[in-house]
């Protein structure tokens, strides 16, 4: 059995640590609750407009159409993967690593596959097999609309002049603090809405069609990239704030261990100090 100095240290250290652990969990919870509202706020709109752009462009004629909604056969792929900056946060970052390693292996095998990375934890990883062709994990430190569009203007580049025939966006999506989606989203081409096409018939456009899917399109990209990245900032904070409460009950649990250990062991050496007394006694007796 460990000496009682040994197991008074684990308990101290193990104490530390459960300090560490709820201080980051109320850090998280607190970060979770502005930006949920962000993206609760946000979604519907991000969604909505996609939506109308979608049916619109499936209603222009194949002249008529946008650039960013030309399919072209798939031989080289870029992947957006959205990871975090710091870990601690559970699966939340080996979640999107698994997926973006299961569309290289699976999904375009024998194709090209590059990798954009958002965040530092994939950036580390994804690097050593693939090839980063950029890493704009800075973006966390400021997370605005305008710095964000900078990067869907650099993937829209990358897509019109004909780098990249597919760009794929790789990220969790927040459902509540405890679950994430992980989400594979076609960022470029712009998917149509071949069935829906209809759906363009109910509204009356000023100016025309054309005008409106060119002008408004690079705005909605810019949008759904703002929306998954938000998606994963609310992500990240719930993955971190539920993983640094099971860490905090787990220390809580080998510490109340611990101190059973420590107390047996105590008494332990008490009763013997007691038997060394009372035998010493009866030997001065006789």
């Amino acid at each position: 059995m460990a000496n009682l100095k040994e197991i008074r240290n684990r308990i101290s250290s193990i104490g530390s640590t459960m300090q560490i652990t709820s201080a980051m969990k109320m850090v998280s919870a607190a970060k979770l609750k502005k930006a949920q509202d962000a993206i609760t706020a946000m979604r519907p709109y991000a969604d909505k407009l996609t939506e109308l752009l979608q049916g619109l462009s499936a209603s222009l004629d194949g002249d008529g159409g946008s650039i960013f909604a030309e399919n072209r056969a798939v031989n080289k792929v870029l992947v957006v993967a959205i990871t975090s900056n710091r870990g601690l946060c559970g699966a939340f970052n080996s979640n999107i690593i698994k997926q973006c390693n299961t569309l290289v292996a699976e999904t375009y095998v024998g194709k090209q596959v590059d990798f954009l990375s958002i965040g530092k934890k994939g950036n580390d990883i994804l690097r050593k097999k693939n090839t980063i062709v950029a890493n704009h994990s800075k973006v966390f430190d400021d997370l605005t609309f305008d710095h964000v569009a900078e990067i869907a203007e650099f993937l829209m580049e990358q897509f019109t002049v004909g780098n990249y025939d597919k760009i794929e966006l790789v990220y969790n999506k927040f459902k509540n603090a405890a679950t994430q989606i992980v989400m594979t989203e076609q960022f470029l081409p712009i998917v149509s809405m071949e069935g829906d096409a209809s759906k363009a018939a109910d509204y009356i456009f000023e100016p025309s069609k054309v005008e409106i899917v060119k002008e408004l399109i690079p705005k909605s990209l810019k949008t759904q990239l703002y929306k998954a990245i938000r998606d994963s900032f609310a992500s990240e904070h719930g993955a971190r704030m539920t993983a640094m409460h099971k860490a905090t009950d787990n220390a809580k649990d080998l510490r109340d261990q611990l101190k059973l250990t420590y107390n047996k062991a105590r008494q332990a050496a008490i009763t013997n100090e007691i038997l060394e007394i009372v035998g010493g006694a009866e030997a001065l007796n006789n």
